[in-house]
């Protein structure tokens, strides 16, 4: 009886530790949204750490290109993140919106990331990056 037990509680404490990891997987939500007012928002981001909403022009080719606009994140969830675009966007232009980590920087809270650079990089979950595309209105 007492093996059965141990076995019982190991069974929970691992379910419980695999729904923790799993709401906490990183993720990007946004839809297509007008962009008139220099702003680019996703509904829902889920990160793991501290980090970065970085928006990225793209195209079809779905590559991250240039970046456009960031905002800053908290660990956990975050809702209704707002970048200000650094330049025009015009209507029918496709966004990725990216989640970036905050390491490998030299300075804390000050977004460092150029095109394929180590500081302030992309996260990965099983090679792929954490993002969507939206494309502006």
């Amino acid at each position: 009886m007492k093996t059965t037990l141990i076995a019982l509680a190991l069974s929970v404490t691992a379910t419980g530790v695999f729904a923790a990891a799993h709401a906490m997987a990183p993720s990007v939500e946004a839809a297509d949204q007008s962009v008139e007012n220099g702003v680019v928002s996703a509904d829902k981001i889920t990160a793991g750490e501290n980090g970065w909403l970085v928006v990225h022009r793209t195209d079809a080719e779905m590559a991250p290109g240039p970046v456009v606009g960031y905002a800053p994140l908290r660990k956990g969830e975050n809702m209704d993140v707002a970048a200000i675009l650094q330049e025009d966007v015009a209507s029918g232009d496709m966004l990725m919106l990216m989640v970036h980590s905050e390491a490998g920087g030299m300075k804390t809270g000050v977004f460092e990331y150029t095109l394929g650079a180590k500081e302030d990089g992309p996260i990965r979950i099983d090679d792929k990056l954490v993002m969507t595309v939206i494309t502006a209105k």
